[in-house]
């Protein structure tokens, strides 16, 4: 499953030259925006009123996702005039239902979470050929029709104080402070359609 900008070129390409096909999981895609699924390419934007994370957006950096770092030290294909991503781009696989990375090269970044007693809801991404978890869950994401995303039903908890004072994001897995935190929170995330996306290799 590849994400890139080659995606985004041809679907432009198909609007702009007659005779010239969209690919067709990009086309069923735009064809479930409609109804209120995923869109082609989104952010995830943060809804937790009561937190100072609330309407951040999900950042990708060391494997791990996060809300509120500093720098997300990700390698982009930003125009010249355009300012670095400080924030994760996802689409969702059109066959299986996985969440990639959109990527700035042909090799993949898949998310996976882990539910298990072990993994307590652990959210991270591989690289490439890189194996997730021996019990790590990778399809079953799904965007309902409030715009929410989920994994089989089970929401996101964040938790603060990670690194560089960012919030750790997990799977719901049943456990209020996964791994040992403290003070976490259930969040929802919201996908935010992003019509020009921008891909990026993110730190691993």
């Amino acid at each position: 499953m590849l994400l890139t900008n080659a995606l985004v070129a041809t679907a432009t390409l198909a609007s702009a030259v007659p005779g010239a096909t969209t690919p067709s999981h990009i086309h069923a895609r735009q064809n479930e925006t409609e109804k209120g699924s995923a869109p082609p390419f989104f952010k995830l934007q943060v809804l937790a009123i009561t937190t100072p994370i609330h309407l951040q957006h999900f950042q990708a950096d060391l494997s791990s996702i996060f809300v509120g770092l500093p720098q997300q030290n990700a390698t982009c294909n930003n125009t010249p005039d355009q300012p670095t991503e400080q924030e994760a781009t996802f689409a969702l696989g059109p066959e299986d239902n996985g969440l990639y990375l959109y990527g700035a090269s042909a090799t993949p970044q898949e998310l996976y979470a882990d539910r298990s007693g072990m993994g307590q809801g652990k959210l991270g991404y591989t690289t490439g050929a890189q194996p997730a978890p021996i019990n790590a869950e990778r399809t079953g994401w799904v965007v309902d029709e409030a715009g929410n995303l989920s994994l089989d039903g089970a929401g996101f908890i964040a938790c603060p104080n990670s690194i560089d004072g960012s919030w750790s994001v997990w799977v719901n897995a049943g456990v209020a402070n996964p791994a040992g935190n403290t003070d976490c929170v259930g969040i929802s995330a919201r996908a935010v359609a992003i019509p020009t996306p921008v891909g990026c290799s993110y730190s691993f």
